[in-house]
């Protein structure tokens, strides 16, 4: 694929990234990740004046950008493409929590909420089983993760410690655990995505 002429150093060294990626290397994503993270969610955070929703929606828009980023035509920069998408994404959640007739805002997949034990009381054996290989598949795909992101996915969903527990087990404030936790999660989900072939 040609590179546009008019690309910035920086730019063609995120192509690079870009091709990488596509490739399978795990650390491009996280590079990627790591190079616009923090300026989409401040972007993010002035449309939506809610840090909780900016950190969900910084998640969601790197999820789709790499989720089709073989999409991704370098005749423009990748950081052009990447909040575009974080835009729309941005836009279409405030049109669906406008016209919500009731707001799941305060809602969260907190493991600590007790119907998280009701659901999982009510599994039959064929679904335990399926469960249990779900988990081992898990387990070996956080094992290609960074330890930072592998302790806090474990701790989490596997030891299920609440975020107050893991941010003493860790000596981090909350906030931190919590934006950590978002990478941890955006990473897993695309080595996930990379890797699910192979089990």
């Amino acid at each position: 694929m040609e590179i546009s002429p008019n690309l910035s150093d920086k730019a063609q060294y995120d192509y690079e990234l870009v091709l990488e990626a596509i490739d399978g290397n795990q650390q491009a994503y996280a590079e990627l990740l790591e190079r616009y993270r923090d300026a989409i969610y401040f972007m993010l955070l002035k449309m939506v004046n809610n840090p909780s929703d900016a950190e969900d929606l910084t998640i969601e828009a790197f999820g789709k950008a790499f989720k089709s980023i073989n999409q991704y035509a370098p005749n423009f920069a990748f950081s052009t493409w990447l909040f575009k998408i974080a835009t729309n994404n941005c836009i279409d959640f405030m049109r669906k929590k406008k016209s919500a007739p009731f707001s799941f805002e305060n809602q969260s997949d907190d493991q600590d909420d007790p119907s998280h034990s009701i659901q999982c009381g009510n599994l039959d054996p064929e679904e335990t089983l399926i469960n249990q290989q779900k988990m081992k598949m898990m387990q070996e795909i956080v094992s290609k993760l960074k330890p930072r992101y592998r302790k806090l996915i474990e701790l989490r969903y596997f030891k299920e410690y609440s975020y107050d527990e893991i941010a003493q087990e860790l000596n981090l404030p909350i906030g931190t655990v919590k934006a950590q936790l978002f990478r941890a999660r955006d990473l897993l989900s695309n080595v996930f995505s990379t890797t699910n072939h192979k089990f």
